[in-house]
């Protein structure tokens, strides 16, 4: 290789500075770059090292652990390239690293016509990085300060909106017209909270409510409270019961609001019937008055 194709092949300081990493706190280059800057194989560069330990302490020149090498590769796409696909580097062994002292040191005892401007290069590299962080320390450690304002942020965020998505007290819901998935939704959470039994109160239920009641909780008894306007059938129950027992199904007028009660613990009233929810205005409300529940029962 000639002298002109070799120096025009030098890279610039600003291509060097993409090479500089820090690892444990130290400005370093790792030596597949090294080997590419120097137009030399990256076991060759070891063995320089090798056969001149005792000018390699570990301030210069220091082998990556395993865990160091996954984590650059996962986190720095750069770093990544030059890991993976350096054509200097064996890729069974686990790399080199070389600080400013290693590489001045290292440039003394290589022998090719380019190391001398590839040198002062690199050296300049490493200073305007020093530079440029000394100056933007400050604003480095702000950002840092920020970043971890925002994580704590997200974080209290991330807990309050979980609190709100499993909230557990259902007190008031108003739905407009044409909320009606919103609305079945809603049921569709009380019902789930039964753990042993739910009574629905509703002079108007169709098959809709059984579709409803299939999503309860498994082995939940269901006692449906109805009049004998209600359009459900004895033949929608029994092949709901072989599937999602047990439904029961009584017919009376005493009632004239739509209520759903919850093991006997919880009580919800229902502006609406069941099976007209969304179609106009409505409120769900859930009754604070536990006594109430055993007077809705008793009638």
């Amino acid at each position: 290789m000639g002298s002109d194709l070799e120096i025009k092949d030098v890279i610039s300081n600003d291509e060097i500075k993409n090479l500089i990493y820090t690892i444990r706190g130290k400005q370093v280059m790792i030596d597949s770059d090294v080997a590419m800057l120097y137009h030399y194989e990256t076991k060759r560069i070891n063995e320089t090292v090798r056969r001149n330990i005792e000018r390699f302490p570990e301030t210069f020149c220091f082998q990556l652990t395993e865990k160091e090498v996954e984590s650059l590769i996962s986190m720095r796409s750069q770093i990544a390239t030059a890991l993976e696909n350096n054509k200097f580097r064996n890729k069974k062994y686990i790399p080199y690293v070389f600080t400013e002292q290693g590489i001045a040191m290292l440039s003394g005892l290589l022998k090719n016509e380019i190391a001398v401007q590839v040198s002062i290069n690199i050296m300049n590299a490493f200073v305007e990085m020093r530079k440029f962080l000394l100056i933007n320390g400050q604003v480095f450690e702000r950002l840092t300060n920020v970043e971890c304002k925002l994580l704590e942020h997200d974080k209290k965020f991330d807990k309050v909106f979980n609190q709100l998505q499993h909230e557990n007290d259902i007190k008031q819901k108003i739905f407009f017209q044409g909320q009606i998935w919103d609305s079945y939704s809603l049921i569709i959470d009380i019902i789930r909270r039964a753990n042993k039994k739910i009574t629905i109160i509703d002079n108007y239920v169709d098959d809709s409510i059984l579709k409803m009641l299939a999503k309860k909780n498994k082995n939940v008894e269901v006692v449906i409270l109805t009049s004998d306007k209600s359009n459900i059938d004895k033949l929608d129950i029994n092949k709901f019961n072989k599937e999602y027992p047990a439904l029961k199904v009584a017919k009376t007028n005493k009632f004239h609001d739509r209520f759903i009660i919850i093991d006997n613990k919880e009580l919800y009233h229902c502006g609406a019937s069941i099976k007209d929810l969304g179609k106009k205005c409505f409120a769900i409300n859930k009754i604070e008055d536990i006594g109430i529940i055993d007077k809705l029962i008793k009638e």
